[in-house]
């Protein structure tokens, strides 16, 4: 018997060529070619790097006071996919937040501190603007200030991060459909600094009390003008942004400089006369704006707090930051369930001050009986100091900031600023307690004190370094250690949920900016290879 087949007829090879052409009707595009979807959310942990993952599983874990043994951050995790991702910029080892936002944000290798510019300098188109140009919606959030480094790298194409007058125009020139954050004193004319001028007078009247008129600009542009004049509806506080129209781009600007802090947010999120929202409440009000588009968005989120605590070495500060952003990752997980086809990518951009839990010889606990039978004729007693589950408590129990706290002394009369007003003033704030020696240490000049000696290079904002003391010298009843008051090159935890034909890519090590090319490629953007 012959099993060779014998060749179709002409009627067959028709009848072939038309059924292959209504399967290729009829079947979703996305068989055929790479997936897509219509939304992406990216969600920034600014210096989370998997040390402040373990501090906020540890309060999960171990704290007696903690609200929630599970955080929406491993239910994320243990959905959607769980990557590495490194950070480097061009020719440094260690990236700072401009250069890689600007990673993620362009897919282009960056230098040091440039915002939306490659490495060799030339402008490059961000993700937020290549949604734009798709007929897509654009939003920014942020808890520091919108033209700080991680917002402006998706709107704004500058030489250096410290442009901020130059950033905010960028900004309102890309018609960014939604702006929620910090920020206001880089779009007020320099003439407001003059109590007395008509400049002042017309602004307190638009914007509330709450909110200090100051300016950064060195010109007398009035952007909120030119904001309005583009279409943008302004708002300065939580009550008008929760009642803002959502057929209008919205800015909204509530503060001079930055949002409460973690601490501080946590604190008054129940208070309903209050002014500034909370991270999560700015991230519904983007969501609930942008969903309005048929063609889909594209939306960024930072939790940019989270690194100012690691700059300063502040460990019950970052914890709350920690928490608070908890609260936002868990929303907007819950936002793309509910609505379908979008992706969420959460990740950060580098992680800051080395931070971990250590054992020491500090303390050390003394020996005691335990009922195990190997422990019947002999104590328990550990050699050394491994860390109460405690110390998480009392970490979360820090009612200021070390940055309040310092603002606090310095705003006392000169006759005050003693080391007894210092000593007071922390240990009213904090569970861990200093010395009046140790607050003498905190006050010493800059260029005298024990960290200076040894990593005077790696301490290279001296604005905190009364911060970073006070956070040394608490450490040891902390089981903390700090590495450095700067970044480091730790590769950061990146987390995709979504569908899964296009989460699975994520799993594995990447660079930021082979990141962002997925990211593209998730929303069916034309992208150029990185290089």
């Amino acid at each position: 018997m012959d099993y060779r087949r014998a060749k179709p007829s002409g009627y067959r090879k028709i009848y072939s060529v038309i059924f292959s052409s209504l399967l290729f009707l009829f079947i979703p595009q996305q068989v055929f070619a790479n997936p897509t979807v219509k939304n992406v959310i990216l969600l920034i942990g600014d210096g989370m790097g998997p040390q402040q993952y373990a501090l906020a599983l540890s309060y999960a874990r171990l704290a007696s006071n903690a609200h929630t043994r599970e955080l929406n951050l491993e239910k994320l995790i243990s959905q959607g996919e769980l990557g590495l991702m490194t950070t480097h910029p061009n020719n440094a080892l260690v990236v700072d937040s401009a250069a890689s936002a600007t990673q993620l944000a362009t897919g282009h290798y960056s230098g040091s501190e440039m915002i939306g510019l490659d490495y060799k300098g030339n402008p490059q188109k961000t993700i937020l603007e290549r949604a734009r140009d798709a007929g897509k919606s654009t939003g920014l959030v942020s808890d520091t200030r919108i033209t700080h480094a991680t917002p402006a790298a998706f709107a704004a194409h500058q030489p250096h991060r410290s442009m901020e007058d130059k950033i905010a125009s960028d900004l309102i020139n890309n018609h960014v459909d939604v702006m929620l954050s910090a920020g206001l004193w880089s779009f007020l004319p320099q003439g407001v600094e003059d109590r007395e001028s008509k400049v002042y007078a017309h602004l307190r009247q638009q914007i509330p009390e709450h909110i200090k008129l100051n300016s950064k600009r060195t010109d007398d542009r009035n952007l909120l003008n030119e904001a309005e004049a583009k279409g943008y509806h302004l708002v300065f506080d939580r009550e008008s942004m929760l009642t803002a129209p959502e057929n209008k781009k919205l800015l909204g600007l509530f503060d001079t400089k930055k949002m409460p802090n973690g601490i501080r947010e946590h604190q008054t999120e129940n208070q309903k006369s209050r002014k500034h929202p909370t991270l999560k409440e700015m991230t519904i009000k983007a969501l609930d704006h942008l969903s309005k588009n048929k063609k889909g968005f594209f939306l960024m989120v930072e939790s940019g707090q989270i690194d100012w605590a690691g700059h300063t070495s502040d460990a019950g500060t970052m914890l709350h930051q920690m928490l608070q952003f908890d609260k936002t990752i868990g929303y907007v997980m819950e936002w793309a369930e509910k609505n379908g086809d979008t992706l969420v990518v959460l990740t950060a951009d580098h992680e800051t001050g080395s931070f971990g839990f250590s054992y020491s010889n500090f303390d050390v606990p003394k020996a005691k009986r335990l009922e195990g039978s190997a422990f019947k004729d002999v104590k328990f007693k550990p050699k050394y100091n491994f860390g109460a589950p405690k110390i998480i408590d009392m970490l979360y129990q820090q009612k200021k900031s070390w940055t309040e706290m310092m603002s606090e002394f310095t705003a006392l009369p000169e006759e005050q600023k003693t080391a007894e007003s210092l000593m007071n003033i922390v240990n009213g704030s904090s569970e861990f307690k200093i010395s009046l020696a140790e607050a003498e240490e905190i006050l010493r000049p800059v260029d005298d004190g024990f960290y200076v000696n040894d990593f005077k290079e790696f301490y290279v904002y001296f604005n905190n370094h009364r911060q970073n003391r006070l956070g040394m010298i608490l450490s040891r009843h902390q089981n903390i250690v700090w590495g450095t008051g700067t970044h480091t090159d730790t590769p950061v935890p990146v987390v995709a949920f979504g569908p899964e034909a296009i989460i699975r890519q994520f799993n594995g090590i990447h660079h930021s900016t082979e990141i962002a090319i997925m990211m593209k490629k998730a929303l069916g953007l034309t992208i150029p290879q990185s290089h």
